[in-house]
């Protein structure tokens, strides 16, 4: 699974619902049993194989389905444990020896946890559960859930991570892989697609019931199940050397998104033949299916059926380069789980972050190897020294950690996961080199094809495939701790000293722990790699030159320099790669918000770093000082100040590489290029709010609103629409949210909402949060929530609002996440004051529902942190900006 995380939301959003149709009051009791199990259910009884018989009418409010799951129960017992949340079961018995034994269905725990109760004991051996039963369709991402597009219902299913048991009974655990065979009926005409092909499809009364072929094993959660009138475009992915026959591909989307389905197309075979190539195995299953939802807020490597948002693959001609970046780098994500999270699956959820971290590399790694004009392994990198901020924190967990209760499962979908874990598998990757590493992934997929493993079995794999057993000190050194390691470089005696300890926050205190890191520096142009396995190493680098102490910038770690040595490596920031400039920059901040380097430094690398030719990279220090400014720290004072030095570093790098808002009028341009512009429209126009640019956005977006859909490219449309705003105030805001509610097209529906949630206007705050229209679905309220919550102007109008409005805006929530990630919408407060009140405030209900809690804290933490640098700091950082104007 890959959420897609806005820049403003930091990773907030999860592929969870906010909040679903209530179920009726039969399915919702629920009997409290202080023997069920919180996590893992016991042997018992163990699944073998499912036959699951849906009906399904999309434009209904409830489904129903007839479950037949055959087991093995270990001894003879009065009752079973197993999984379902808030479904109506009118039958429940078991099939034993050709008898029928009736049973009692009783929900005993809210996540879902379910007791069967027998009239007389079930033997041990062969036996089958049978139920019939309803639901209730949930109305976002989470379950089986359906959404009315324009005037017609369709229906998906997002079963990760604890989701499966709100559409059927089961165990609902990734341990358990059986075959599923699957029918679903439906209207007559409408299509229906799940994890394997269709064997048929027939009449049932007045409706249709189409048949699918038995799946190979699989967990609950990779189940896929969709209905409804979609489009559906089919082909084939060619033969490759790895795979004899062509593979059936198919495209699934809903009748708003026509015209829209060739990219996804044309450009999923390459991704799946690069994958097959990496790991030397064909596709694992028979068919592959590319489905889009409009509710998906990222993607679902579902086998043989992934799902994602419509913006990610429904994608226009001209689709700008950050878009067809996400394309590539999600599809190939979810298409490397086929393997790594389909074929081997984690034997419990505490092994989650194997598949989620190595599919996060491999998706930037494949991802640039299918396109690699579009520079998208840069991104890898990013995400990684991005997510050494929630690292960094004292209250956090390893990227590996036990799960003993499902209130735990959702901590582990965050970017600790998928930045930190996708960055340690680089440079794991880095150290051992291509071949070895992809040696011991193949070996892996060999030893557990079709079954689960562990992450000591990877680590094995690893190991033995590579040929060095040092290997798992390091990888495990990261893996099984938490936090970020920071390396000291200091000249002595003609040599280089690396010492090594845990990185700290100005008025942190974290407990001190030590790695084994792979350790490449380079001074000037002489590169040396060594292991750093003791916390201070002498190294053989020597020479008065340039240090850069991570080369590539793979190095999951942040470095401090000496003073001089700073200034050096300051200086050639315009010409490091992308990987070392955002490295060093990284460690830059790192060092200032340490209290270890003055904010004059900051000025000065931003305004080097835009000259670098790097899209991602020359906008970098910028994004840093926006932070400062929408936190706080750079106050009303320096406003000015501010504006003008922003506008000073980036409207002139704009003014050499030319701007044009027409649709299309950059489109020979090398795409990093084009994405350069883009980021460096926003800066100048959010940031520095260039008059001249902001005039010619404006009448561009007009132009646009009025009909002319040439004058304004698609790149733009965020920013242009923001102006639009900024100019218009509430009227014009009221506009958006009009033609963004009207609209299926995804870009435009999120650019209009999100220009009117970025206003910075509380009028317009006021407005966006008490809208009530039958068309605003939940991920767009939530968009909309933490748009407002994360823009300057209004982030504490709306943090007040959410705290008044916590407790409904749980309700009928269901979803793993959405308890945990509602106060990461609090974020961008700051200092101790706003700390204890939000802790006051939410901290008892948090803790009392038992989920969310890290993630809550993490939140606290972070708010205070964020106190302890304004105090520290502010006076230096308006000193710096009032000296660079």
């Amino acid at each position: 699974m890959r959420a897609a995380f806005a820049a403003t939301c930091l990773s907030l959003l999860s592929t969870t619902a906010f909040a679903q149709a209530a179920p009726p009051p039969a399915a919702a009791a629920t009997m409290a049993d202080p023997a069920a199990p919180k996590g893992k259910l016991s042997d018992a009884a163990t699944p073998v194989a499912y036959r699951l018989d849906f009906t399904i009418l999309p434009d209904q409010p409830r489904f129903s389905g007839h479950d037949e799951i055959d087991i093995n129960v270990k001894a003879a017992t009065k009752s079973l444990y197993l999984h379902g949340r808030n479904l109506n079961v009118s039958k429940a018995v078991a099939l034993v020896g050709g008898k029928t034994i009736a049973a009692t269905w009783t929900q005993v725990d809210k996540t879902g946890v379910v007791r069967l109760d027998f009239a007389t004991p079930l033997p041990g051996g062969a036996a089958t559960l049978v139920f019939d039963y309803d639901g209730a369709f949930g109305d976002d991402a989470s379950g089986l859930y359906h959404i009315k597009v324009g005037d017609i219902w369709y229906s998906w299913t997002q079963f990760e991570s604890i989701d499966a048991r709100a559409a059927y009974p089961g165990f609902d655990e990734p341990g358990f892989k059986t075959p599923f065979t699957i029918s679903i009926t439906t209207i007559p005409g409408y299509k229906a697609a799940s994890n394997a092909p269709e064997a048929g499809v027939t009449k049932a009364g007045a409706l249709e019931k189409h048949q699918f072929a038995a799946t190979r094993p699989l967990p609950t959660y990779l189940v896929a199940l969709i209905t409804g009138p979609f489009l559906n475009q089919t082909g084939a992915v060619p033969p490759t050397p790895e795979r004899a026959s062509p593979l059936p591909l198919g495209v699934f989307a809903t009748q708003a998104q026509a015209g829209k389905l060739d990219y996804v197309m044309a450009e999923t075979p390459r991704i799946v033949s690069l994958l097959e190539k990496y790991f030397g195995e064909p596709f694992p299953f028979p068919k592959l299916d590319q489905i889009a939802s409009p509710v998906m807020p990222g993607a679902m490597e579902n086998a043989g059926a992934d799902t994602y948002g419509d913006g990610i693959i429904l994608l226009d001609n001209g689709a700008p380069t950050g878009q067809r970046q996400e394309f590539g780098m999600v599809v190939a994500h979810e298409l490397s789980h086929q393997w790594f999270g389909d074929l081997v699956s984690p034997a419990w959820w505490d092994d989650i972050w194997l598949n989620e971290s190595f599919a996060n590399w491999m998706g930037y790694r494949i991802g640039n190897e299918w396109r690699p004009e579009l520079n998208i392994g840069v991104g890898a990198l990013d995400e990684g020294f991005r997510a050494m901020n929630t690292d960094a924190l004292e209250v956090g967990r390893p990227i590996h950690q036990p799960i003993t209760e499902n209130s735990q499962i959702d901590s582990a979908f965050d970017n600790i996961t998928y930045g930190k874990g996708g960055h340690v598998i680089a440079m794991i990757a880095a150290y051992l080199g291509d071949e070895k590493f992809k040696a011991g992934v193949r070996l892996h997929l060999k030893r557990h094809a079709y079954g689960n493993a562990t992450s000591e079995q990877f680590f094995q794999s690893l190991a033995d495939g590579a040929g060095d057993p040092r290997v798992l000190t390091a990888m495990k050194s990261f893996v099984d701790q938490q936090g970020v390691p920071v390396v000291n470089i200091a000249r002595q005696g003609g040599k280089l000293v690396a010492t090594q300890s845990r990185y700290a926050f100005l008025g942190s205190h974290p407990a001190p722990e030590q790695w084994t890191i792979p350790f490449c520096l380079r001074v000037d142009a002489a590169k040396s790699c060594t292991l750093l396995d003791k916390p201070v190493t002498t190294l053989s680098a020597t020479g008065g030159g340039v240090i850069m102490p991570n080369v590539g910038g793979t190095g999951y770690y942040r470095f401090n320099l000496e003073a001089a040595d700073w200034q050096k490596l300051i200086g050639t920031f315009a010409t490091l790669s992308p990987g070392e400039a955002l490295a060093a920059d990284d460690s830059l901040w790192a060092a200032f918000r340490a209290g270890n380097a003055p904010a004059r430094w900051l000025v000065t690398a931003a305004r080097t770093l835009a000259a670098n030719p790097d899209s991602d990279a020359a906008v970098d220090g910028g994004s840093r000082l926006a932070g400062l400014k929408l936190r706080g720290l750079i106050g009303p004072e320096s406003d000015a100040a501010y504006r003008g030095l922003m506008d000073s570093i980036y409207a002139p790098r704009l003014a050499a590489i030319g701007f044009n808002p027409a649709a299309g009028a950059h489109l020979g341009d090398a795409p990093d290029k084009q994405k350069l512009r883009q980021n460096l429209v926003g800066f100048v126009v959010g940031e520095g709010h260039d008059a001249a640019v902001s005039a010619t956005l404006e009448a561009a977006a007009e132009k646009y609103l009025a009909g002319d859909k040439q004058a304004l490219d698609q790149a733009y449309l965020g920013v242009g629409l923001g102006v639009v705003v900024t100019k218009g105030g509430l009227p014009a805001a009221k506009k958006l949210v009009e033609i963004g509610l009207a609209s299926e097209d995804p870009t435009l529906r999120q650019s209009a909402l999100g220009a009117a949630a970025g206003s910075g206007r509380t009028d317009v705050a006021q407005y966006l949060l008490g809208l009530n229209d039958k068309r605003l679905r939940p991920f767009d309220k939530i968009g909309l929530i933490f748009g407002l919550a994360t823009s300057e102007g209004t982030a504490d109008f709306t943090g007040e609002w959410i705290l008044a409005n916590y407790d409904t805006l749980l309700a009928g929530g269901n979803g793993i996440f959405i308890t945990s990630r509602l106060p990461q919408a609090l974020a961008f407060q700051c200092g101790a004051d706003r700390a204890d009140r939000i802790n006051s405030l939410l901290g008892p209900k948090v803790r009392a529902a038992g989920a969310g809690v890290l993630t809550f804290e993490r939140t606290i933490e972070s708010i205070r942190h964020c106190g302890d640098l304004r105090a520290a700091k502010s006076a230096e950082i308006a000193a710096a900006i009032a000296a660079a104007g």
